[in-house]
């Protein structure tokens, strides 16, 4: 069944929180007992090692949004440290950690429990074709524990969706870059200071806004035109559209009590953040 975008919107907004958990302190702390020597070792090889041992070539295309040979100062050093199953195990056991002591007492609930089930259901319920990284993760066993679980089914809705917003971009022909520059802008910042775009050369940044500004998407001020707020909408709309069908599994009832559940968990989740 089809459920309404403004649901399919707001389970996105709650896999982001508990999904992200894996780019927390605790977890990049896993990572660097092991070898790791900084917060990037760590992400790539967490979140690479569902594709096994692809290349840079391989894991920049799939992330698809990282500069050119950002990847590559990561992939493969890492995998001289620490296997990809190695990897996979040690950034579930980081991430479920991180967010057991985030949500407190709700690790131990049984309403966490059926959230985590509901969660599932959907997580591995859909069609993998096309959707790399989600098709590598869905590959894996689902963890039992319940809060590892939760974080499982969020990772793979997160990836699902993220797939589904590369094929959107590829579409629209907007690379991994130009796609932050929008993203800084939606945030109301300047490119420059967005975390994912300052480490760029002044010129190799200064380039890709003049070609945004080339197809009228930014101006003379480096802000967004109407044309490129749009742009901006309509990509994300149709990564929505993209998104739904993972929770075509679930019934009206099930979906909202998944949404209600969620609700509680991803707010302590982030209440440690504000």
């Amino acid at each position: 069944m089809s459920h309404p975008l403004a649901k399919v919107q707001r389970m996105s907004e709650f896999v982001e929180v508990i999904g992200t958990i894996s780019f927390s302190e605790v977890a990049t702390e896993a990572f660097l007992a092991l070898g790791m020597r900084n917060y990037w070792d760590g992400y790539f090889a967490g979140r690479a090692a569902p594709l096994g041992l692809a290349s840079a070539e391989v894991v920049h295309a799939v992330f698809y949004n990282f500069a050119d040979g950002e990847v590559a100062r990561h992939i493969p050093w890492v995998w001289g440290k620490i296997t990809p199953q190695e990897a996979i195990a040690v950034r579930e056991r980081g991430s479920a950690a991180a967010l057991r002591q985030r949500i407190g007492e709700l690790a131990d609930s049984p309403a966490l429990a059926r959230v985590a089930d509901l969660a599932t259901r959907a997580a591995v319920g859909a069609p993998p074709e096309g959707r790399v990284l989600y098709a590598g993760l869905r590959a894996l066993e689902v963890p039992q524990e319940p809060v590892a679980r939760l974080w499982h089914a969020a990772t793979l809705l997160r990836e699902y969706r993220g797939d589904g917003h590369n094929a959107v971009l590829v579409a629209h022909g907007i690379g991994g870059t130009e796609a932050h520059v929008l993203m800084a802008l939606s945030l109301g910042m300047r490119a420059e200071e967005f975390g994912r775009l300052h480490h760029l050369p002044k010129a190799r940044l200064a380039a890709v806004v003049d070609g945004l500004r080339g197809r009228g998407l930014v101006d003379g001020n480096g802000e967004f035109t109407a044309a490129g707020r749009e742009l901006r909408e309509r990509v994300e709309a149709l990564t929505d559209e993209l998104a739904a069908p993972v929770y075509d599994v679930l019934s009206t009832d099930e979906l909202d009590e998944l949404i209600a559940g969620l609700e509680p968990i991803a707010a302590a989740r982030q209440a440690v953040d504000h």
